[in-house]
């Protein structure tokens, strides 16, 4: 009788030691391979299987029942994860849930259905974020002019914007580029998709377009941009109705009065534009701060901010990562002049040096948006034509996380904010 207690009891401590979840950390020494993990949570996600997120727990680490199949992905795609047990799981959650510790847990419940507005025909210089996205695993649609104008955008919880020019001035490339047989192809197509969709001139139907985005926004979409599809698109929507665009772009001459004519309050993140009318130059307005970086590559890093897990949980979000200090890169609009951001604008990440915004945050109606300055997190100045970056070799990319985070906000369920 004793002998079956005895055995009785073991069988009872080996269930209850069993382990029970899959931990993948997210610190800087235990994970292999940072963006493959943000590909293992769609994939959980998509197989219908709980997921949560914990925020500022060793970088943002997610926790997930543990089945045979994710321990296989995970195996397959070099993913670092432990296999932790039920009451170890449960010792976590209870320390995250002290009012005193800086940390918190959200449930991601849905896949999120993602689009890139992006052209046909790219080059692979073009994008960071189809890069990240191809490298982690993350299915997402590519969708472009005609779609949008079309009315195809509420299919989607979230939107990319590729490096575009929504002034309709093709990226101010022409002093350097106008007899490229690749920049006389896209101006010619544009021009005939213009047309094809109504519009006289391509500035008219980038601006149709980005009035789209920001109905798409306002409904409660999720709109992410880096590089020139930040500032370009706030340009856009201040200059409803004036011709910014020089002869050389949509073959008349600009209007000489359209600075005084802006409107700002059309715009998501920034304010009191001056524009650059020079249309040789490359660069579209005074909110651009690539000019101020004249320090040495390994001097140039910005800081992200921290918050309040428990009370800013959607910040928090967005900045989750290994370490808050992250390597500058540059692009056609490298960061931004605080002085031409709205008050209402998050401001979530800083060069503290030059005083600028490198990652901005807000609200618009029911939806939201990110604007991330530069081209490329692990290509500090990246030219036309030269080699994508192969993300192989940068699995635990900081500046590369920040563009996961926000493509996997939308599944998370999030509290209402606290004021």
């Amino acid at each position: 009788m004793k002998k079956n207690i005895l055995i009785l009891f073991l069988l009872l401590v080996v269930t209850v030691a069993k382990a029970s979840y899959i931990l993948i950390p997210m610190d800087e020494s235990k994970q292999k391979n940072h963006l493959k993990a943000y590909g293992i949570a769609f994939w959980v996600l998509e197989n219908d299987i709980e997921i949560e997120w914990l925020l500022n727990y060793r970088g943002g680490s997610f926790l997930i029942p543990q089945h045979k199949k994710i321990e296989e992905q995970c195996i397959i795609r070099g993913v670092s994860y432990e296999v932790i047990a039920d009451v170890q799981a449960t010792q976590i959650k209870q320390k995250i849930a002290d009012p005193e510790v800086n940390q918190e847990i959200v449930k991601l419940e849905r896949v999120p259905k993602i689009a890139v507005y992006t052209p046909k025909g790219k080059q692979p210089w073009d994008d960071a974020v189809t890069m990240v996205l191809t490298y982690a695993e993350i299915p997402y649609d590519e969708i472009y002019d005609t779609k949008v104008i079309q009315g195809e955008l509420p299919k989607y919880d979230w939107l990319h914007l590729h490096h575009e020019d929504f002034t309709g001035q093709y990226g101010k490339f022409y002093r350097n580029y106008k007899n490229a047989p690749w920049y006389q192809k896209r101006q010619r197509e544009t021009e005939a998709r213009a047309k094809a969709l109504g519009f006289n001139k391509v500035s008219q139907l980038k601006l149709g377009v980005a009035k789209k985005i920001q109905e798409f926004t306002a409904g409660g979409g999720f709109l992410f941009a880096m590089c020139s599809g930040t500032d370009s698109y706030d340009i856009a929507l201040a200059a409803q109705g004036l011709d910014i665009c020089d002869y050389m772009y949509d073959g008349d001459p600009q209007d000489p009065t359209a600075q005084s004519k802006l409107d700002f309050s059309q715009t998501l993140a920034f304010k009191n534009i001056k524009l650059v009318t020079n249309p040789l130059e490359y660069e579209f307005s005074d909110i651009d701060a690539t000019k101020d970086h004249r320090v040495p590559e390994q001097q140039d890093k910005f800081t992200l901010f921290e918050y309040s897990a428990k009370w800013d949980v959607v910040p928090t979000i967005l900045c989750q990562n290994h370490t808050n200090v992250i390597n500058g890169f540059m692009g056609q609009t490298t960061d931004f002049h605080k002085a031409n951001i709205k008050s209402n604008v998050l401001i979530m990440g800083e060069n503290k040096a030059l005083g600028t915004a490198r990652y901005i945050h807000g609200e618009l109606g029911k939806g939201q948006w990110t604007f991330y300055g530069g081209h490329d997190p692990e290509d500090f100045r990246h030219y036309v034509n030269e080699e994508p970056t192969d993300l192989n070799l940068h699995p635990n990319s900081p500046g590369y996380r920040l563009i996961l985070n926000n493509i996997l906000f939308p599944a998370a369920k999030k509290k209402k904010q606290k004021t």
